[in-house]
Order: structure tokens, then sequence, then C-alpha cells
């Protein structure tokens, strides 16, 4: 059971992981309230950790725990420590295979988190922190894996689907279906994918700069299947847009997209997977207007872009959550303004930017780009992140120019490939590919508010000299009051120095704790 009292989380309190995953083979069996999940890990020392073999600590959350082995031996229960959100497992050897076997209740998930049942369907949604509720595993984005997934089920779910490419399908003893599928390329658990449903699909084909042909899949209900149209051809628009302006070719053999009413998210970036809610992705020129179809294009492209911007190279900690968002949403806004009218995404961007960013930067939930301290990482999937996060990639591509910049995405999707990295890391790779200094522009990542600008001007008659003075600050938050320690409404009674201070408590609409 989770601890009610909420905890700090602190970037400065990163730790490389003590151990990692080089392959992760899955096995699930279906059932509305006992699904049963194999996992059988591949786990190594991590020589970036130090020395010695601390316990393995896993994470895992509303898990019911039936047998742990290690290399094929069974380790019993007095040898591992069952923990309120997790498993320690003592260790005595660098490189092991564990096994876990547990079961979960995808029917009974009402957090929509890790594997649930909706309307009849299997889905998952593991951003940020949701495959701790599938299996134990080192539920961190620094941890990266190649994933295996079998998926056995009832006939009466006859579309089973995860990550990567299949690689074998057939029918149990009992008269269930089976699929594998294969990820050759390594990823974190929060990519993680498994869909399986009565669904109809529409597909079509890509050729890649390279030749590869590439199978393109939309999945959906079926009174649905007649408003896949536009989304299929703004998949392939994304495609053709991401090889000619990036360089960067898709991978696998197959393209899948899953659109569906019961989604919880808007969408998802899963590894070849990439999951819908039905709103963000389908439409009929029938009801559909202008804007709802530049939409869907906008969301269908940045899902896909993800795939090297966020999957391929993902971020190493939730506090680099816009290394992956800002530069996928400064992708996906160039992808737009390449389709359409650029002035008029602009327009709109910038008119969104300073009606609802501006305001979040100005209020209690001010916060960096790259925040210092969370209490849970859902709350920072902000306009912040995003938005704001955007338009400092795009002053980097501003600074150095269309060329200057693609040869530092160059650089960066090379130095960095398959691995989680940093905001910093980013910024380098523009630096080292251009030999300049982007000291100073650090600052727009680690400090919160809206700049102000402070132009003024003189003109000497005698001399003919007009000079032209800009001066930027960002204001410090409006003076408040202190030594609050108690829960409160916001802001009548509860104020504190700093916004970071201040944090939401969830469970208490519109309460804050500042201390």
């Amino acid at each position: 059971m989770k601890d009610a009292q909420p905890s700090t989380v602190y970037l400065k309190d990163y730790r490389v992981p003590d151990y990692l995953v080089d392959s992760t083979h899955l096995h699930f069996e279906l059932q509305p309230k006992a699904t049963l999940v194999k996992s059988q890990l591949k786990i190594r020392r991590n020589p970036d950790a130090g020395e010695g073999l601390p316990p393995l600590l896993l994470d895992g959350v509303e898990l019911e725990l039936l047998s742990v082995s290690i290399d094929g031996q069974l380790v019993p229960a007095s040898r591992y420590r069952e923990l309120p959100e997790g498993l320690s497992i003592p260790v005595d050897k660098p490189a092991f295979v564990l096994e876990i076997h547990n079961r979960i209740n995808p029917e009974d998930n009402t957090s929509l988190e890790g594997l649930y049942l909706s309307n009849g369907m299997y889905c998952t949604q593991c951003e940020a922190e949701g495959f701790r509720k599938i299996t134990y595993y080192p539920d961190r984005p620094d941890v990266m894996s190649k994933f295996t997934t079998t998926i056995v089920a009832p006939r009466q779910y006859p579309v089973l689907l995860s990550n990567g490419n299949e690689i074998e399908r057939g029918a149990t003893e009992d008269g269930r279906q089976f699929v594998t599928w294969e990820d050759p390329f390594a990823k974190p658990a929060y990519l993680f994918a498994l869909v399986g449903g009565d669904l109809q699909h529409v597909e079509d084909s890509y050729t890649t700069s390279s030749g590869r042909k590439v199978k393109l899949q939309i999945f959906t209900e079926a009174k649905n299947i007649g408003k896949c149209d536009h989304a299929m051809r703004s998949l392939k628009k994304a495609m053709r847009w991401d090889e000619a302006v990036y360089g960067r070719e898709y991978d696998l053999d197959i393209f899948m997209v899953v659109a569906v009413d019961h989604f919880n998210m808007g969408a998802m970036e899963n590894k070849g997977l990439n999951i819908f809610n039905s709103a963000c992705v389908l439409a009929s020129p029938e009801t559909a207007t202008d804007s709802s179809f530049q939409r869907i294009e906008s969301i269908v492209g940045h899902e896909y872009f993800h795939n090297w911007s966020g999957n391929r190279v993902t971020c190493r900690d939730w506090f680099q959550l816009s290394l992956k968002e800002g530069f996928t949403v400064f992708r996906d806004a160039e992808f737009s303004a390449d389709m359409n009218s650029r002035a008029v995404k602009r327009i709109e961007d910038v008119s969104m930017l300073r009606t609802a960013q501006f305001a979040e930067d100005a209020g209690p939930m001010s916060h960096p780009v790259r925040p210092d301290s969370y209490m849970e990482i859902s709350n920072f999937y902000t306009l912040t992140v995003y938005e704001k996060g955007a338009e400092v990639v795009r002053m980097i591509h501003t600074l150095l120019g269309t060329e200057g910049f693609r040869k530092g995405s160059d650089l960066y999707f090379e130095r960095h490939d398959g691995q989680a990295v940093t905001c910093e890391d980013f910024v380098v790779a523009m630096e080292d590919a251009n030999g300049v200094d982007l000291t100073q522009f650090r600052r727009w990542y680690s400090q919160a508010g809206t700049p102000v600008l402070e132009v003024t001007d003189a003109y000497d008659e005698v001399n003919g000299n007009y000079a032209l003075t800009v001066k930027q600050s960002c204001p410090r938050h409006l003076a408040r009051r202190r030594n609050c320690r108690s829960i409160s409404r916001w802001p009548s009674a509860c104020w504190a120095p700093t916004a970071a201070t201040c944090r939401w408590i969830p469970p208490v609409p519109g309460r804050w704790f500042c201390r």
C-alpha cells in the first residue's frame, strides 16, 4: 500500500542505477481479474555504480507476488523482502537471470496505469511510473532494456499487440492464441505497451529513404474504422518530413497506431505502438473542421517524432522531461508550419504562450523548464515543460541557424543513440557541433518565470547616433507571507517565499501545503 505522506524527489539526489537490465522477456496470460505475468530479466551490476553488490531494489505496486528465481533456482521467501512499494533481493554475483511470477487485476485497475481492462479491451499506460503496476522492475527511465513480449489470451481478444516486430504466433493446447513481439532497440519500461481486444485495422506501407518497406497499421473499434484515412496520410507525411529535415529514418518493420475511445491519455509514443484516444487521431470529412484535421496531423507527427527524440534517445530522469517533450513539441510545430501556413502556426503558438503559459509562469505553479524537485511527477506535465521547453529549443535553432541546428541534432542523435541523457547533453551537442559557448543560455532551463524586457532609446542629434538599450530581467515572485506550516486554501491564507516551496496535495482539491 502506498504511503499516504508524499515525499519530495530532488534532482541533486540523482544516483545512477545499481544494476542494469540487458534483456527483458515478458509472458502475459490475460485474464480480467487474474492476469499472470512472468518476467525474465538478464541483470548485471552497473560498472558506474561503485564497488560491492548491494541488494537489488525493484519497484512494484498492487502486485501479487508468486515466486522469485535466480539462475533457475527458486529463492525462498525468507531471502527477499517485500516493501510497501517494491521488492529487495540480496545479490551475491555481478550478473544473473532473475525470474519473477506475479498476478495483477486489470479489471479493477481504476488508476488506468499499468495494464488495465476497459470497455472489453486490455490496454497499458506506463508513463511515467505505470510499469511497476505490471511487474517488479527498476522502473526508471535510465534503465534501458531490449524487450521480448509474449501475450496469451482467449480468442475473444483476436488482436494482441506489443512493441517491436512480430516474430511468432500460434495456438496453445487449451485453445488460446499467442503472439510474440521482439523490440531490438533498448528502451525504458515507461515505453512498454500492450493492447489486447477485438479491433479492426486499416493498412498501408511506407518506403524509407534507404529503400526499406515499412508496414503501417491503424487499429480502432469497428464503428470508427472509416475515420482513419487522414491519420494514415499524416503519419506518412511525418515519416517523410523527419527523413528530409532531420535525417531520421524509421527503424522497425512495422509502425502501429491504436485509436480507442476509452484510452485515458491523449496519446502515448510507446516504441512502434502509439496509443491514442480516438478524439486525437480519428476524423471524418463530414463532421471534422479544418482545424481538427490540422490538430490531428500535429499530434500524429508529435508521437511519431518521439521515435528518435524520446525513444531512441530518452531522458535520464523525470527532471529532464522537457528533453523529450520540449524538443518534440518544437519538431511537431515546425512540421505543422511546413505542412500548412508557417505564419498562422506561429501566431497560434505565441497566442497560446501569452495567454496560458505566461499565466502559469506568473502564478503559484511557476517552475523551471527543468525543475529542481517534485512530489508527484504527473504534476510536471505542464505548459512550461512542453511549450516553454519548445521555445527554448527554438531559441537555440535561431542562434545556430537551420544548418547549425541540424549539425547539432545529428551529433546529439549519433552520440547518444540508445542512451538516457540530460538537457545538458542536448546543449553540449549543439555547442560541440557548432563551436559555440551556450553557458549563459543554460539559465533558461533552471530559471522560472517569464523574463521582462525594459527598452530605452536615445538619439544624439549632434553626431546622428541612435542608441537602443534592451535590459532583460526575470522578476522575483510577488512577496508572500511566510512561516505557513498548515494546509489552507490558496491564496487567501497560505503564502511562502517562493513558488517552489508550495506543494500541491492531489487528494485535497484546491489546497496547498506550504513550508
